[in-house]
């Protein structure tokens, strides 16, 4: 009788250990030394660029709640993974704060690169590129370098200009002797830009408290660049001229709720605001731009519902089949994520107040921690979007888990040399960082929930007609292409506006 052949069955893959998942997470996102080629160093460094790269990471990462602890558990971690010849606090932040600037817009470029790779139908929606842009301060620690580098005054000079000018109109309470006023407590401004479908940081900038964040985004605007096809999104305090000529000026478009602030023109003489669910062609104009011979700004405002509640959202998107008035409340809804996101940096990575007591070397520590935030949710992204099996699908990014994504990593780095179970190994972890997935019965509200008195009502955009003049130069300042969109924006004015105007 033929012998039977013996079947061999496939052998299983080694079990990894958790020092070897972290490298493969590490080689994916850092591949070699070649990606600083641009960066020019001091021959005399004896560390490399990707050893201090993650040896800040993992400090970053760190749940120690003093700096010099986190420092002295990430040199253990990192002399095991990617050696460091750093072996000192005052080196590692010496090294960080001359290196910082120069690095981080490397690093971000990597990081927007690798979103652009592992997005999938997340990375645009509705053929746009969603980025949301908002504001948010941490507290410093009260030093003569924080507050003469944080605060609206100088150290010294006691309280702020605005304080002084409440106080001199009788707006504040009676000079007490007993309970002098201090020095407005330091606080760092961030402010952030975060892809709305992937729900990562973009990039950011940083300043003390009495930051513009529409400077900040006008100069991320202008230094950086941007996929085509990426439409800006903000609440109501980006508003104005210059910060939407700015997006446009950038073959970019926007979208930002307004309220009373704003004054925008229309073609028609008298003109009402479209009633709800309805939109209007507008024009921005202000006088100092008509002033500056500076040509006007064709808008399209919307009234949409978002939840429940109304809002006003002007967009520079006119034609309504690129984006839709229900795309444009999805989108208003999604750019709710990046207060989220503030959250998560300020409670669950613990950076709502600041430690370092050096000036420079805190915005270090927030450069940082924002980056660390971005390559956390990176991994726990790329796992999440891996299709496993022909069952998996990929996860919905509005369901990561930010707590769950630095609780496997921190295990990780803890138990290095690990070989974990096949379903509780690093990877698993960071797909299961999810959120409970559960229907509520009940709103998610706080029992008690005092009035804000000082948030006021936004109100509704105020809307008026050109006058004979203003005509005139909005013709005069046109150029025969724009002559040519402005008829068929007064067409356009004249076919929506019929019986309304």
């Amino acid at each position: 009788m033929a012998q039977r052949q013996r079947v061999r069955r496939p052998k299983r893959p080694r079990a990894l250990t958790n020092q070897e998942s972290l490298d493969q997470l590490r080689t994916w996102l850092l591949p070699d030394e070649h990606i600083f080629s641009t960066i020019r160093f001091h021959g005399n460094i004896t560390w490399t660029p990707i050893g201090l790269v993650w040896l800040a990471l993992c400090w970053a990462w760190s749940e120690a709640r003093h700096l010099t602890d986190a420092f002295a558990e990430a040199h253990h971690v990192c002399q095991s993974m990617v050696p460091c010849t750093i072996s000192t606090y005052q080196g590692f932040m010496g090294a960080l704060v001359r290196w910082t600037g120069t690095m981080l817009p490397v690093l971000r470029a990597i990081i927007q690169k690798r979103m652009e790779q592992i997005g999938g139908k997340f990375w645009r929606m509705d053929g746009w590129v969603p980025i949301a842009f908002d504001g948010s301060r941490s507290t410093a620690p009260r030093t003569k370098s924080n507050e003469a580098a944080f605060c609206a005054s100088t150290y010294g000079q006691g309280k702020t200009a605005k304080y002084r000018k409440k106080r001199s109109k009788g707006m504040r309470r009676k000079r007490n002797q007993e309970n002098k006023g201090q020095a407005p407590e330091p606080q760092a401004w961030t402010t952030l830009l975060w892809h709305m479908g992937l729900r990562l940081p973009w990039s950011w900038r940083l300043g003390p408290s009495d930051s513009s964040e529409r400077a900040h985004v006008m100069d991320l605007l202008q230094t950086e660049a941007f996929p085509p096809h990426t439409l800006f999104c903000g609440d109501a305090g980006f508003v104005g001229y210059p910060l939407w000529a700015c997006v446009l000026a950038q073959h970019s478009d926007f979208l930002v709720r307004i309220g009373s602030n704003v004054s925008l023109l229309h073609e028609h003489a008298h003109c009402n605001l479209p009633p709800k669910g309805k939109e209007r062609l507008v024009l921005c104009w202000p006088r100092r731009v008509l002033r500056a011979d500076q040509p006007p700004l064709r808008l399209r405002l919307l009234r949409v519902r978002v939840g429940k509640t109304w809002v006003w959202i002007l967009t520079s998107v006119l034609d309504a089949k690129k984006l839709t008035a229900r795309a444009v409340a999805r989108f208003y809804q999604l750019r709710w994520g990046i207060e989220l996101e503030f959250r998560g940096l300020k409670q669950t990575l613990e950076r709502g107040k600041l430690r370092c007591r050096n000036s420079q070397r805190l915005l270090t520590e927030l450069d940082w921690s924002i980056l660390a935030l971005a390559v956390a949710e990176l991994l726990a992204l790329r796992e999440q979007q891996a299709a496993r099996s022909k069952c998996d699908r990929p996860v919905d990014p509005q369901r990561r888990s930010l707590a769950g994504t630095l609780r496997a990593l921190r295990n990780g780095l803890r138990n290095l040399k690990e070989v974990p179970e096949a379903s509780k190994d690093l990877p698993s972890r960071l797909r299961a960082a999810v959120t409970d997935s559960y229907r509520r019965k009940r709103p998610k509200a706080g029992r008690y929930r005092p009035a804000n008195g000082d948030k006021k009502p936004l109100g509704d955009p105020k809307l008026r007609g050109l006058n004979k003049r203003e005509q005139r130069e909005l013709h005069q300042s046109c150029s025969a292409r724009d002559l040519r969109s402005e008829n068929t924006f007064v067409q356009y004015c004249a076919r929506t506006t019929a019986g309304a105007c």
